[in-house]
């Protein structure tokens, strides 16, 4: 069935792409979009490196979820867990390839937030009417860390096996509930097949139907509110202040710096080959060093240090008291931060930033110098 244009488009002679642009047009409102792109504009300072980092991760999370799903072909979860993940790696064609890229994207991702939660922050994007862009990010980089995590556990090695049960004993920790949630997360009283399965099925299904939705609530959000103007910016006459367009300006330079992350992926994946240890053995003894993903590292090594301050019980309960305490911290910092940037509040919130950044970065390093 031949496509029917309209006379007015068979008037002007138009070429057959204009026609098909014309046709879809007429039934889509593409034009309403480009328009409403044409008419967004993004503020250029001395700071606009920074606006280009949440692209990169939504960029990131699409390479997550193309080679997620060729990976799902393939994947076994369950008892043949681990060997469905030595044959996409050894016997499959370019299988080596798809498993590294999926893991180095997930990696630069949970980086990428980072640096885009950071930036934000410290350029003050959260405050009103931002407020809601600000916890549906934190929603979004909880959810990250969950995707990491679940992942993390999928080939069944000797790492990732136990690592995940290093990283269990957080939610055990929780009092009161913490042993019947963490048995409830695992599927019994240890790390099994059945754990395999939950977080297969946390990973493929549970987690990727509440990321999307967040997802696109915050793209919305930022289409409505617009790139926020750093202080520095904020204080010069609305006059001096210069900005470009959307599309097709800044667009252009977001496809480019996605096609840089392309590279970083592509490179790393290709000259650092994600490695496959051993099958796990629940009855060996756990490698030398264990620890977790480098993203969880700030807070294991915060867990080591309370346990020597305060031994036992009272370390581990004094460390969930200090993360919580943080949360709500930065969770809240839209509430508490109202004022002018020179003011005596907002100058100890960002201070307070600054001392969750060193600290992170402290531990992390320090962590690792540990093992």
């Amino acid at each position: 069935m031949a496509l029917s244009l309209s006379p007015e488009s068979e008037s002007r002679g138009s070429s057959p792409h204009a026609g098909l642009y014309e046709w879809a047009d007429e039934r889509l409102g593409l034009s309403e979009i480009v328009k409403l792109a044409r008419h967004k504009r993004v503020p250029q300072h001395k700071h606009s490196f920074w606006y280009y980092w949440g692209g990169i991760s939504t960029f990131l999370f699409t390479v997550q979820l193309f080679t997620g799903v060729l990976l799902l072909v393939y994947f076994r979860p369950g008892k043949e867990a681990y060997e469905s993940v030595r044959q996409i790696t050894y016997d499959l064609d370019f299988g080596w390839l798809i498993r590294s890229a999926h893991s180095w994207s997930a990696n630069l991702m949970v980086f990428a937030i980072l640096v885009h939660m950071f930036s934000v922050f410290f350029m003050r994007a959260y405050r009103k009417p931002r407020e809601f862009g600000w916890w549906s990010g934190l929603a979004l980089l909880g959810a990250t860390l969950v995707f990491g995590f679940s992942g993390y556990l999928l080939p069944m090695d000797d790492l990732s096996f136990f690592a995940t049960k290093v990283g269990l004993q957080i939610p055990s920790m929780l009092p009161g509930a913490g042993r019947v949630v963490t048995d409830l997360i695992r599927g019994g009283p240890q790390v099994t097949d059945v754990t395999v399965q939950r977080f297969f099925a946390l990973h493929v299904v549970v987690l990727p139907l509440l990321f999307l939705p967040l997802l696109l609530f915050h793209l919305f959000l930022v289409q409505k509110h617009g790139n926020a103007l750093p202080p520095s910016e904020e204080a010069r006459p609305a006059a001096e202040r210069r900005s470009i367009p959307f599309f097709p300006n800044f667009f252009a330079l977001d496809l480019a710096m996605w096609l840089i992350a392309l590279n970083v992926v592509t490179i790393l994946a290709t000259l650092f080959p994600w490695d496959l240890g051993q099958p796990a053995n629940p009855l060996a003894p756990a490698p030398a060093g264990i620890h977790p993903e480098w993203y969880f590292m700030s807070q294991f090594q915060a867990l080591k240090v309370m346990g020597r301050i305060l031994p036992g019980f009272a370390g581990e309960f004094g460390g969930l008291i200090l993360f919580s305490a943080v949360l709500i911290f930065w969770a809240l910092v839209p509430l508490f931060d109202r004022e002018s940037p020179g003011g005596r509040r907002a100058r100890s919130i960002a201070w307070g930033g600054y001392a969750l950044l060193s600290g992170m970065l402290i531990l992390t390093i320090w962590g690792y110098a540990s093992l």
